[in-house]
């Protein structure tokens, strides 16, 4: 019958979809183990970079560099903002786009203008599509990325807010928090806020760094350098972040076709039953019509 013959074609074709998926999920567990394993590795040096830069910062004054200086009034605003190259990985980049468009919203609200900087050809197709103002757009860079092309990108920044193009920069990027909750994170980049005392950990009986040279000329030194610690950390986070949702992702669809499949197969055995049900009840019509006759 052709409806069997229909119920069949949907049941191979969903087997080959968990193929894929199932494929699709060991993949992104192998990159996720890489890209944990160098997120997790430097992760303590980049809480430890701030922990020193907090120390500093409680001792200095803020006009000794002009990153740490914050503008009267604001009128321009620069988003860095990441997402992913591809899809299939469930709400990961949604979530991302969605925040990005409050963000916006909130500076067009405080009569603000601003500009994006989009790493991942998602975030590109979106916003370049819808005409937001992309300012640079950086695509297939994930698992390529060096401290050269990291300080370029703090160069940039640096030079737009310190010519005025921008009175703040902020990054927005998907903090990996469990294999199943990565979180849309938001942090300024410049000027720069030194974590206070109460966010590095440091309590009133932290230790006293001492400085040599002086703890200005650390501060000066460190401060472009914290930036591209921020960006790189961004980097790792954002991607561990994506492998996990797309690995995720992949399971629940899995599980899904599975399921699919599972309730096809009843289906298919129900419509087969009924028809041999059917031919049956014309056989044993036709013997009692014979018996009449």
């Amino acid at each position: 019958m052709a409806t069997l013959r229909d119920i069949l074609r949907k049941i191979g074709a969903v087997k080959k979809t968990r193929q894929i998926t199932k494929a699709m999920n060991m993949v992104a567990a192998a990159k996720l183990r890489n890209t944990q394993g160098k997120m997790e590795a430097f992760d303590p040096y980049a809480t430890k970079f701030a922990e020193v830069l907090g120390n500093l910062a409680s001792r200095l004054e803020p006009d000794i560099h002009p990153l740490l200086i914050k503008r009267e009034a604001v009128s321009k605003a620069e988003l860095l903002l990441f997402t992913a190259d591809r899809g299939l990985c469930g709400s990961f980049n949604t979530n991302l786009v969605n925040a990005a468009e409050k963000w916006i919203k909130d500076q067009e609200g405080q009569g603000r203008s601003y500009t994006l900087t989009i790493v991942g050809k998602k975030g590109k197709d979106y916003f370049t599509k819808r005409g937001f103002n992309v300012r640079d757009v950086h695509t297939q860079v994930y698992g390529k990325v060096d401290i050269s092309f990291i300080n370029n990108m703090v160069r940039g920044f640096t030079e737009r807010y310190l010519s005025g193009e921008a009175d703040e920069v902020y990054m927005m990027y998907s903090r990996f928090i469990t294999m199943v909750k990565q979180q849309p994170t938001l942090v300024k980049l410049i000027p720069i806020e030194p974590p206070s005392a109460a966010d590095t950990g440091d309590g009133d009986g932290a230790a006293e760094y001492l400085c040599e040279p002086s703890a200005e000329q650390l501060m000066i030194e460190l401060l472009p350098k914290h930036l591209s610690v921020q960006i790189y950390n961004a980097f790792l986070q954002n991607e561990t972040s994506e492998h996990a949702a797309r690995m995720t992702a992949m399971d629940n669809a899995s599980k899904n076709c599975s399921e699919m499949i599972d309730s096809l197969t009843l289906v298919y055995n129900k419509a087969r039953q009924a028809a041999i049900t059917a031919e049956l009840m014309d056989i044993v019509g036709g013997a009692e019509a014979l018996k009449k006759a």
